[in-house]
């Protein structure tokens, strides 16, 4: 995306673009948006669009950027999370990973459901996380980078198909099976630092 001074009108101009791509994204398959169909959504030209963003995939990624900042006030430990109740993971939502606390936004659910951007959405999150997690797993677990970072993502890409399954609704199904899933991980990283 070129980089702009962003002033007000700037920033209401990239906002309604957003806005009409998470519209558009409600109704129609990412593959089958186009930049006319954000310009019409939006009500703006195409130059002003290109003003602002080289391409649809500049779109995406400062929305998903904004979905990200969900999980910005994230916790800076891993929790020993079986000691949670699935009522204290209700309470402090910052204990889940990344994927789970962005489905708390109903405006991302249609995007976080689409086929094409699953494995894109994924590495989005995972270029986000890994810096702060791979640590974080070596410290629970005892690991070297390598193997923290396959169990990253083992359980970023299990994360977001449970969620997935669940249409990144969290109900109370969704919090059983978080609950028994981060019992599973966290009685994997016990048995990693005993050995």
């Amino acid at each position: 995306m070129p980089t702009r001074k962003t002033d007000r009108r700037t920033q209401y101009t990239i906002n309604i673009v957003k806005e009409a791509f998470l519209e558009l994204i409600n109704d129609h398959p990412y593959s089958q948006i186009t930049v006319t169909q954000v310009c019409r959504q939006a009500e703006i030209t195409r130059s002003t669009f290109y003003l602002h963003f080289n391409n649809l995939t500049d779109v995406l990624n400062v929305v998903l950027d904004d979905a990200l900042m969900i999980s910005k006030n994230s916790a800076e430990s891993l929790p020993n999370i079986s000691e949670l109740s699935i009522d204290c993971l209700k309470q402090n939502e910052s204990l889940l990973p990344t994927c789970q606390r962005i489905a708390s936004a109903t405006k991302y659910r249609a995007l976080l459901m689409d086929p094409d951007l699953s494995e894109y959405i994924i590495g989005r999150i995972a270029s986000h996380e890994r810096s702060k997690m791979i640590p974080l797993i070596q410290q629970r677990t005892g690991l070297n980078s390598q193997d923290a970072e396959t169990l990253f993502n083992y359980t970023l890409h299990g994360s977001f198909a449970i969620n997935k399954r669940h249409h990144f609704i969290k109900d109370d199904e969704w919090y059983h099976e978080v609950e028994l899933l981060n019992r599973f991980i966290n009685a994997g990283y016990q048995s990693f630092k005993k050995n």
